[in-house]
């Protein structure tokens, strides 16, 4: 049993290290904290808290960079993810989370692998391409709050550079956190532990933006296919420990 100050201080520090290269890639705060946050809160506290963030992230991040979201291409991919939403929302209460989590990370694993090796999926282009991440994204948000992976590959695949990425995606993220927050509602803290959670989240936007100007582009496009390597890995591996 986790005592009140252990419980928020593991809960500051996940936070703070999510939200800070969130700020940094535009993706990241699900796969580096949906696994610390479901161990400490539960898999629908602790992914309710993920979109919550998501949101607040998303907010901050577009308060200087919203002219250089392409809305065009955002009109596809947040309409496909608001039909999965709901989805994924429904399914997390319903599937085995080991099953869940196992499926999920394999499919992220696999795609983010075939990216590094250069390859390229022609399934990934155009506004079909679109469609088919958007729906991956927003069902794997609402069910197991990562839903950066799927935009990576998306984004990777229509060739897009680093400082288009991130804003596009503080973009997106922003509007399907909201949609996976609105479906399942606010997590349940005590007071110190909202204040934490807005104090923590706050330095470490402040972290990212500052790390930011200092990462050269090839530099965060490794963090971002990184991350969601990362992401696929942990939740594959969680999914395998639960099933044995």
């Amino acid at each position: 049993m986790i005592s009140g100050w252990s419980f928020l201080t593991l809960l500051g520090g996940v936070v703070l290290l999510g939200s800070s290269v969130q700020r940094l890639a535009g993706i990241g705060f699900g796969l580096l904290a949906s696994p610390g946050l479901v161990l400490l809160m539960g898999p629908v506290q602790g992914v309710a808290l993920v979109n919550c963030a998501g949101v607040v992230i998303g907010v901050a991040g577009l308060a200087t960079s919203w002219r250089q979201v392409r809305l065009a291409t955002m009109v596809p991919l947040v309409a496909a993810a608001a039909l999965t939403v709901p989805l994924g929302a429904w399914l997390a209460l319903r599937l085995p989370e080991p099953v869940l989590l196992t499926a999920f990370g394999g499919l992220i694993t696999a795609a983010v692998l075939l990216v590094l090796c250069g390859a390229r999926i022609r399934a990934l282009h155009g506004r079909g391409g679109a469609v088919a991440a958007g729906a991956a994204s927003g069902f794997m948000n609402s069910a197991a709050g990562t839903g950066g992976p799927a935009l990576s590959l998306y984004a990777v695949n229509a060739g897009w550079r680093a400082a288009e990425f991130v804003p596009n995606a503080q973009f997106y993220g922003l509007v399907v956190n909201l949609m996976s927050a609105s479906v399942k509602g606010l997590p349940q803290l005590t007071r110190p532990a909202w204040l934490l959670v807005a104090g923590t989240m706050a330095a470490g936007i402040v972290l990212g933006h500052l790390l930011a100007a200092r990462t050269p582009e090839k530099g965060a496009r490794r963090i971002i296919l990184g991350l969601a390597l990362a992401g696929g890995v942990a939740t594959a591996a969680k999914g395998l420990w639960l099933l044995v």
